[in-house]
């Protein structure tokens, strides 16, 4: 039976689980993969987008008026499938967040969907 490599669990301010981070890919809930992480801690979206950055705690974070002059990146290969734990430790208690700033899988989960949604996505012409 093939095993996980180190999944990491990502929070919301509010302590919910919000995905998984199998470096440098992210998952959401369900097992979709939703993005990844650069090794500056930037997070980008399965379709290229600047979404944010990744804290220690671990979140993502995004200032709001950040992100327009990042360039759209091309994405890694597709990961295989992750297999979600049956448990993940609970959430650290989260340090509010400074004006401007938002949590994204908690605020703005539009930014980082799947990769058959989105607004964002690629036409598929």
């Amino acid at each position: 039976m093939e095993t996980n490599p180190r999944l990491v669990p990502i929070y919301t301010t509010r302590g919910d689980l919000g995905g998984l981070l199998s470096y440098p890919y992210i998952f959401n809930r369900q097992g979709e993969w939703i993005g990844w992480v650069t090794n500056d801690r930037k997070v980008f979206s399965v379709h290229g987008h600047y979404v944010g950055y990744l804290t220690n705690d671990p979140r993502i974070l995004r200032k709001v008026s950040e992100g327009f002059d990042q360039l759209r990146r091309q994405s890694p290969p597709a990961p295989p499938p992750v297999r979600y734990p049956p448990s993940v430790p609970l959430a650290p208690m989260m340090p509010e967040l400074i004006q401007g700033t938002i949590d994204v899988l908690e605020e703005a989960p539009e930014l980082m969907p799947s990769l058959d949604e989105g607004e964002l996505r690629e036409d598929m012409d």
